[in-house]
């Protein structure tokens, strides 16, 4: 999943090496939270107008988490 995340992240990012994914522990839910970091200058660039790119990019990796029977979170910092 972190390469996924990456992967992508690295491909909407003008700055790709600093870009990186970081994985939390299972909370008491169960839910696996990921963390992507980007350059101050790309925020805008991750998150896209209205979000639209980060609402995608959840879209994307919950579907690959439902494939591996896994709950995850996706949060852009």
């Amino acid at each position: 999943m972190t390469e996924l995340l990456l992967t992508i992240a690295k491909g909407l990012v003008e700055q790709p090496d600093a870009v990186s994914v970081e994985a939390d522990e299972p909370n008491e839910e169960g839910v696996i939270v990921y963390h992507i970091h980007v350059a101050e200058d790309d925020m805008g660039r991750i998150i896209g107008k209205q979000g639209r790119i980060a609402k995608a990019i959840r879209t994307v990796a919950r579907a690959a988490a439902i494939r591996k029977n896994v709950k995850i979170a996706v949060e852009i910092d």
